[in-house]
């Protein structure tokens, strides 16, 4: 009986912490991360979970949509900054001009970057309270019934 009661127990705290998960942040390399359940998220990932909340989902497409870009920009003038500094170390002759345009570059997909953090943390703030009052709805009803010669306890929701 005992074991019984502890399963019930159980049961019903899982179904409400699992009704109620919500997305975490962590900032790593000054770019937000986004985790569930200490699982790291992809944006495509991130976008199906937010599908039910309309304004996060929009939000964090366009999020989506500067990280993307960001990246784009990033890595092409990472590339136009290490060609050169890769012939100077190889002994030719580098073009550093080629250098100095890669650097503008990453500048500009600085702003780019931050606005994807801006934009995904509200996007995530959006969805997170929009978790947190559907997880209030879980209003479980209990009941216990006798037929013929048994007891039951049932919870409905």
């Amino acid at each position: 009986m005992k074991k019984t009661i502890v399963l019930f127990i159980l049961l019903v705290t899982g179904f409400t912490s699992a009704n109620a998960q919500k997305i975490e942040i962590k900032k790593k390399m000054g770019t937000n991360m986004l985790y569930k359940n200490d699982v790291k998220l992809s944006l495509s990932q991130t976008l199906a979970l937010m599908k039910t909340n309309t304004n996060a989902y929009e939000l964090m497409k366009s999020a989506k949509t500067n990280m993307i870009w960001s990246t784009v920009l990033g890595g092409i003038g990472g590339g136009l900054v290490g060609f050169p500094i890769g012939t100077a170390i190889g002994g030719g002759k580098p073009n550093w001009v080629l250098a100095g345009i890669g650097a503008g570059i990453i500048v500009a997909s600085i702003p780019l970057n931050s606005a994807y953090n801006k934009k995904s943390k509200e996007a995530v703030s959006l969805y997170n309270e929009g978790v947190t009052a559907s997880s209030y709805q879980f209003k479980p009803s209990y009941h216990l019934n006798m037929k013929g010669n048994g007891i039951a306890f049932t919870m409905t929701f």
